[in-house]
């Protein structure tokens, strides 16, 4: 067997495999005395079928299989042994004038290969960090929501203007159907009041997602959806009206504390409002640590060049997946999926070249710390060891769910690594609703 490879050009290759009669011919001998030995033939005992019956009858496929077999096995160990980059898979050129009938074969393989490029992590960039604070007007409205939601509450007949509603939304065009709970009192201006006030239980309301609420971050908490996805909405949505209530708000004292925090952490309203700032700028943070690793990642598809073997994955993509694509829906595939590969590779060098890695133990813990969360939500708030471990490995098992942790994994040390060693051009301190408007407008 001899195996060469042509370059193209820096992007692109050839790998060409000569696989010869003694490369083969043992295996399929072999496999046709197997078929021999366990063949049942009318007026043959098993075993004493004629050798030349046996490859009269089954040596042309054997012979292709063997082949095959050999040729997958072959490449892929050159592939690892050149320590080739590539991207996609190898795809076999078509060559019309084939023959298995031949005694030898030759075999070639079009490979798309991975560009070179060099990623400059410190220097100049346009990148702002956002540090979230808990403003009074936000904390004063969470203790507000605290009361409504511990207060006592009671059905009505028809909107008011102290109502609640608990309806489902719905938009078929952007399968929207989400149950959600909203007071009239967070809507923005008189004309959406208008569109509710005196409906009752079982009415269904068109209500326009543009300007609905007064504050921004209500949207995509009642639908359900992201910020960014709300904020690209504007359509009309037909609310069922589920139920209609009212709300004596909940004295803030110490029995309203206990129910919030039965560890008795909480003593007076002072103490409630640290801990509801505590609380919110720990959520703040986990999203605006993801709009700064979204930033970052336009920042490197943007600054850091090189070119791709554009064709070839191209042609790649028309047989990657379960359905062949036409050519023009391969591009459009490419096309969408372009700046994630460039970011792949980006992200790939960046680890490779600064020894980030993840460990199977680390991600069992941070598996771990995962399910601890997930339980507390639940009130479960001291499990046992052995418990998550046993957790933990059956959600490892999936493969899927394995893959997503890695991932999340994998962006908590880049956005860990990138805070350490970028400079952002500023860090800014704004509210929540200032943050919703400058990262999403």
């Amino acid at each position: 067997m001899n195996i060469t490879k042509e370059n193209i050009d820096a992007l692109n290759a050839i790998v060409k495999v000569d696989i010869a009669t003694e490369d083969y011919q043992d295996n399929v001998q072999k496999v046709l005395s197997n078929y021999r030995k366990n063949a049942n033939i009318p007026g043959f005992r098993k075993g004493h079928v004629p050798m030349g019956m046996i490859k009269k009858q089954y040596g042309k496929s054997v012979l292709i299989d063997e082949v095959n077999k050999l040729l997958q096995e072959s490449l892929n160990k050159f592939l690892v042994e050149e320590k080739l980059d590539i991207l996609g898979n190898p795809l076999p050129k078509v060559n019309e004038d084939f023959n298995w009938d031949a005694d030898q074969f030759s075999f070639e393989f079009e490979l798309g290969l991975a560009p070179q490029f060099d990623v400059a992590v410190e220097g100049k960039n346009k990148i702002t960090e956002y540090n979230i604070i808990a403003t009074e007007d936000l904390i004063e409205e969470e203790v507000r929501n605290l009361q409504t939601r511990y207060g006592k509450m009671s059905s009505l007949e028809e909107v008011t203007a102290e109502a609640n509603i608990t309806g489902s939304f719905v938009n078929e065009e952007k399968e929207i159907d989400k149950k959600g709970t909203f007071s009239i009192a967070d809507l923005k201006g008189k004309k959406n009041e208008k569109l509710l006030l005196g409906a009752k239980k079982g009415d269904v309301v068109e209500l326009p997602t543009k300007n609905l609420f007064e504050k921004e971050f209500k949207l995509p908490q009642v639908l359900g959806v992201t910020p960014e996805e709300a904020k690209e909405l504007n359509i009309k949505l037909t609310l069922t009206i589920e139920e209609i209530t009212k709300t004596e708000p909940a004295d803030l004292e110490k029995e309203l504390f206990d129910k919030l925090f039965t560890d008795g952490s909480v003593n007076s309203v002072t103490e409630l409002k640290e801990k509801i700032k505590e609380d919110a700028e720990k959520q703040f943070q986990q999203q605006a640590d993801q709009q700064l690793l979204n930033a970052i990642t336009e920042h490197f598809i943007d600054n850091v060049k090189f070119d791709l073997p554009t064709e070839f994955l191209k042609k790649w993509l028309q047989t990657a997946g379960e359905k062949q694509l036409t050519p023009d829906e391969a591009k459009a595939e490419f096309e969408k999926s372009e700046k994630g590969l460039r970011y792949q590779l980006i992200e790939g060098k960046i680890m490779s070249e600064n020894d980030i890695k993840v460990e199977y133990a680390e991600l069992v813990e941070y598996a771990k710390g995962f399910i601890r969360s997930q339980m507390a939500q639940f009130g479960q708030l001291n499990p046992e060891e052995k418990e998550l471990d046993e957790i933990a490995a059956r959600i490892l098992t999936n493969k899927d769910e394995a893959q997503k942790l890695q991932a999340q994994l994998i962006s908590q040390k880049l956005l860990t690594f990138f805070k350490k060693n970028m400079k952002f051009n500023k860090t800014k301190e704004v509210s929540y609703e200032d943050f919703i408007k400058e990262v999403y407008k």
